[in-house]
């Protein structure tokens, strides 16, 4: 049986990074307020480890995104197939991703996409254009993250 994954993605600030990249995959930013709520009231965690974005309530430092799809915990809002987790962390960005994400459009649509991803926040960097073998954008996400769109 194939494992399960998530790709987790460095961040400065995980639930705003975490909208980005639920709008530009068309995922959903999971729901962690009744896990939070369990746990607030058992004791298990404080207000301090708890921040308020966008109505909901959410572990300080983290945020994921999940395909709509994909199954998930209904208790803690956990993705149980697709999905991305930012975790934050004290230091910037330093270099180029050893790793990054290709979000591919329909085909005749990378114009329309492009355009999309800047007005969410993402920046052009560079066109690569390969003829037939395949014609895509670098691009940045806004916490300067390359991806690519294609």
């Amino acid at each position: 049986m194939a494992l399960r994954w998530k790709l987790v993605i460095d961040s400065a600030n995980a639930p705003v990074i975490a909208d980005f990249w639920a709008a530009a995959l068309e995922y959903e930013v999971e729901d962690p307020t009744a896990l939070i709520e369990q746990l607030l009231a058992a004791g298990q965690i404080g207000e301090a480890a708890v921040i308020e974005h966008r109505g909901r309530r959410n572990f300080r430092g983290f945020a994921a995104v999940r395909h709509p799809d994909d199954p998930f915990d209904q208790v803690s809002g956990v993705g149980l197939g697709r999905r991305l987790l930012f975790q934050d962390v004290p230091e910037g960005k330093s270099g180029k991703n050893r790793l990054h994400i290709d979000v591919q459009s329909e085909p005749g649509g990378l114009d329309k996409l492009v355009a999309r991803l800047e007005e969410l926040g993402a920046t052009r960097v560079r066109e690569i254009d390969k003829g037939p073998a395949g014609h895509w954008w670098i691009m940045l996400d806004p916490e300067g993250n390359e991806f690519c769109a294609a």
